[in-house]
C-alpha cells in the first residue's frame, strides 16, 4: 500500500489550476554507495524498510533503496558500473538531490503543461506496468541537474513503482515521528534567484508568497537573499536562496563551490513533537547546529506565549519564531554527507506558515562559526 494518503478536496480557486500537485510522492538522491546510506538513514533517521530494485530484481546497472517514514518516501541511487551517469554526478556533486518527484493525477498532461510553457523535458510520459497495474511517469529540468518528475498512480496498487520489489530485513530502528516533507529548498548562482522564481511562475503556476532580502538574512559577515514560491493549492513549497554581496564567504556561495552547480541546500520534514523527535535524532548520533544559550534569555519576548516548557527547547537548541498565525519550532542538522552541502530541517508548526524569519540571524552566525571551522568562512 502507498504511505500518501488521500488528497484534500482543493477550493474551487485551486481547481482552476494548470498544474494540479497533491504532494511530494518521493525524492530521489543520487548516493555513492545506496547500501550503506540506507543503514545511516534507518539508524539515524528512523526511516523503515520499503522496496528495492537492483541485481536480483533485473536491474543491471543500478541499485535504488526506497526507505519510507510516514508520508515520506527517500530513495537512495548508485550505479553499479564506472562512467556511468550517475557516476559522474556523484562525482561532481557528491551524494545529494536529483529528483523531488511530484504527486499528479495525469502525468502526461503535466509535461505537456510545462513543456509548453518552456520547461525542458528530462523524461516524456512513460507508462510502466507490472501485474499491479500502470504508472505513468514524465520530467522536466529544472535549476541544476535537479529534475521534477510527475508521478502518476491511480491505477497503481503496488508498493512503490514497477521494476521494484518489497525490501524487509531484520533492521529497522523505531522511527523518530517524521511527518512528510514540509519544503524543499534550492541554492542558485548569484543574478539566478529571480530567473527560477519566473520559472516556476510561468513554467508550473507557482507564487511568490514570502521574500527575503539581505536586510532580513544577514549578519555582520555573510548575507543571502530568498524567495519562497508555493504550488496553487499550497502543498508544495520551493524556497530559492542565492548569495548577497557580504565580508565573508556565505553558506550559499560555500554550497556552490562544493557541490559545484546549483541544487537541494535542504530538505525541511515535519513532526508533531519537535522535541521527542530531536532527542531521539540526537541520541542516534545526528549533529545539530547549536545557537549560543543567550538566544532563550529573551526569545519569549519576542514571540510571546507557547506551549512547549522552555528549559527542552534550550538543551536541544531548538528555535522559536511567530508569525500572524501562530508559531513553530525548528532545527538544521549539519550537513549530512563529508562535503559541506545538503542538510536536514526539523519543523514542527503550530499555526504558522513562515520559515522562521526571527531565526535567521542566529542560525546564520551558527552556520559562520562551522564554516570558521572548515576554513571556509
Amino acid at each position: 500500500m502507498s504511505v500518501l494518503t488521500q488528497k484534500e478536496t482543493p477550493s474551487p480557486a485551486v481547481m482552476e489550476d494548470f498544474l494540479p500537485i497533491n504532494g511530494t510522492d518521493y525524492v530521489e538522491l543520487y548516493v555513492s554507495n545506496s547500501k550503506q546510506a540506507a543503514h545511516y538513514y534507518k539508524t539515524a533517521f528512523g526511516y523503515q524498510d520499503y522496496a528495492y530494485k537492483g541485481l536480483e530484481t533485473g536491474e543491471k546497472n543500478t541499485e535504488s533503496y526506497v526507505l519510507a517514514q510516514d508520508k515520506i518516501r527517500l530513495v537512495l541511487t548508485s550505479p553499479l558500473h564506472s562512467n556511468s551517469e550517475i557516476g559522474r554526478h556523484i562525482d561532481k556533486h557528491g551524494d545529494g538531490v536529483k529528483v523531488i518527484a511530484l504527486w499528479v493525477d495525469d502525468a502526461t498532461d503535466a509535461w505537456k503543461q510545462t513543456t509548453s510553457r518552456g520547461a525542458i523535458s528530462f523524461m516524456e510520459p512513460t507508462v510502466e506496468e507490472d501485474e499491479h497495474g500502470r504508472v505513468v511517469r514524465s520530467g522536466i529540468h529544472t535549476y541544476g541537474e535537479v529534475v521534477h518528475i510527475f508521478v502518476e498512480r491511480k491505477d497503481y496498487k503496488g508498493l512503490f513503482l514497477p521494476g521494484f520489489t518489497k525490501w524487509t530485513t531484520t533492521y529497522n530502528p523505531p522511527t523518530v515521528g517524521l511527518k512528510y516533507v514540509d519544503h524543499m529548498v534550492g541554492n542558485v548562482a548569484l543574478g539566478r534567484m529571480n530567473y527560477w522564481v519566473k520559472f516556476y511562475e510561468d513554467v508550473m503556476g507557482f507564487k511568490n508568497i514570502l521574500t527575503f532580502d539581505d536586510n532580513d538574512i544577514s549578519t555582520e559577515y555573510t548575507a543571502l537573499m530568498s524567495k519562497v514560491m508555493s504550488s496553487g493549492n499550497g502543498y508544495i513549497k520551493f524556497p530559492i536562496n542565492e548569495p548577497a554581496a557580504g565580508k565573508k564567504k556565505s553558506q550559499v556561495e560555500e554550497y556552490l563551490d562544493f557541490y559545484e552547480d546549483e541544487g537541494v541546500q535542504h530538505i525541511a520534514v515535519a513532526t508533531d513533537d519537535i522535541v521527542d523527535t530531536v532527542t531521539k535524532l540526537r541520541d542516534r548520533g545526528v549533529e545539530f547546529l547549536r545557537v549560543p544559550s543567550t538566544y532563550y534569555d529573551t526569545i519569549l519576548d519576542r514571540v510571546g506565549k507557547i506551549d512547549e516548557d522552555l528549559t527542552p527547547l534550550r538543551e536541544l537548541g531548538i528555535l522559536i519564531d511567530r508569525d500572524d498565525e501562530g508559531y513553530l519550532l525548528q532545527l538544521f542538522t549539519k550537513p549530512v554527507q563529508s562535503r559541506p552541502t545538503m542538510f536536514f530541517e526539523i519543523i514542527q508548526r503550530k499555526g504558522a506558515r513562515s520559515f522562521g524569519k526571527g531565526n535567521f540571524k542566529a542560525l546564520f552566525e551558527a552556520i559562520e562559526r562551522e564554516q570558521e571551522l572548515r576554513g571556509t568562512l
